[in-house]
Parts: structure tokens; C-alpha cells; sequence
């Protein structure tokens, strides 16, 4: 298909770009350094230099089945805000009201998640992140993918904090790295409160081992 740029056309017009440092010149003027929310200081502030291109994407974790592990035989006592038959909803230690990550129960990535388990997602989606944002500490739900480390899909549930609003949108991740960890007998009530309300939204299991 015309028109579609190599990883090597990619990196080549990037660098093209860069000093002759490899350095990207910082662009405080029309990126998100310019936004109110941004939580650095720009005196000082700099990109690190380019890197050469890889050779390859490097294996992740668990890209086949056999290494993977899959949440099919998670014990009761794992801190789980919510589950069924087919999705986990794991409760995760952090800094935010709220942070949660889903996974289903058989192996599978975003891309080859088959029909029935992508429109269940949907659904749990929006019951997972209506549950965390009723919690009184939670202004908005925020959602993640990566799938950089591991190969199994996992979807991130982030609260930001109400009404700090140096924490919105996509600093919340700079800001929750630096933020003292939420203690623990807050993090086990709001997984729970979550859970329940996803249990009542759906069906499905309510909290365990919290």
C-alpha cells in the first residue's frame, strides 16, 4: 500500500529533526509543555538522544501460552476486586484512589481477542470505570494499555484524584510515580467498593482475598 512508512523511514525522518546531539529540540511551545498540567519545570529540561534503531522488537513476557501466566488458576486468596468465568479485575498496590488492571482468563492479546471476549470487554469497560469514578476520592477514570512487557492482555483502571487538577489527563502517570503509596487498608476498601458495584452491574464474583 503507498503512502505507509518502514520503521527505518520512521526513525530516519526523527532524526533528520534531531541536533547534532541526536537530540529532539524540546517543544515547549505547541506541546503538552504548554499545557497548565504539565508537572515540569522547563528550565534545564531536555530529551535524551535518539537511540539507534533495534534490530528487532524484543521478545515480551509470555508471547505463547506455555509461558505465559494466565489468570485461569488464580487462588481465592489473590486480591481480586472482581471476577467471572472468563475476567479478572485485580486489585493493585499504588499511589492513585484506584488503580486496577483487567485480564482475561485465556490467553490473548488486544489483537487477537476473539468477538465475544472484545464485546464483554466493552461492557465491563464501562461498569469498571463508572464504579471506580463513584468513589468519593475519584474525579475521572482513566484507561491503559501497554502490552510493551507482557504479552497478555491487561487493561489499566486509573483514578485521578478530584479535584487536583494538576493531575489530569495524561501526567497522571508522572505525578502517581511521585505521590506517596495509598495505605493499604484504603487501597483493600476502594477494590472492594469497586468490585461490588461491577458485581452489581454485570454479574460475576465481588471481591476476594481483600
Amino acid at each position: 500500500m503507498t503512502g505507509l512508512e518502514s520503521a527505518e523511514d520512521f526513525h530516519a525522518r526523527v532524526l533528520a529533526a534531531a541536533g547534532e546531539d541526536g537530540r529532539l529540540a524540546f517543544r515547549a511551545d505547541d506541546a503538552m509543555a504548554a499545557w497548565d498540567i504539565y508537572p515540569y519545570e522547563l528550565d534545564g529540561l531536555r530529551m535524551k538522544p535518539l537511540a539507534p534503531l533495534a534490530d528487532a522488537e524484543p521478545p515480551r513476557r509470555g508471547e505463547t501460552a506455555e509461558e505465559c501466566w494466565c489468570p485461569a488458576g488464580v487462588p481465592p486468596e489473590k486480591e481480586l476486586a472482581w471476577s467471572n468465568e472468563r475476567w479478572v479485575l485485580q486489585a493493585l498496590p499504588g499511589t492513585l484512589p484506584a488503580e486496577l488492571m483487567l485480564q482475561p482468563r485465556t490467553h490473548h492479546d488486544l489483537g487477537d481477542l476473539p468477538a465475544d471476549l472484545a464485546a464483554e470487554m466493552g461492557v465491563l469497560t464501562v461498569a469498571i470505570a463508572a464504579a471506580v469514578e463513584s468513589l468519593p476520592a475519584v474525579a475521572r477514570c482513566q484507561l491503559a494499555r501497554y502490552g510493551d512487557g507482557g504479552a497478555h492482555l491487561h487493561l489499566f483502571f486509573l483514578g485521578r484524584p478530584s479535584r487536583m487538577l494538576q493531575l489530569r489527563g495524561s501526567p497522571l502517570l508522572d505525578w502517581a510515580d511521585q505521590l506517596p503509596p495509598l495505605p493499604d487498608d484504603v487501597r483493600r476498601a476502594h477494590a472492594a467498593h469497586v468490585g461490588t458495584l461491577v458485581q452489581d452491574a454485570v454479574g460475576g464474583f465481588g471481591p476476594s482475598g481483600l
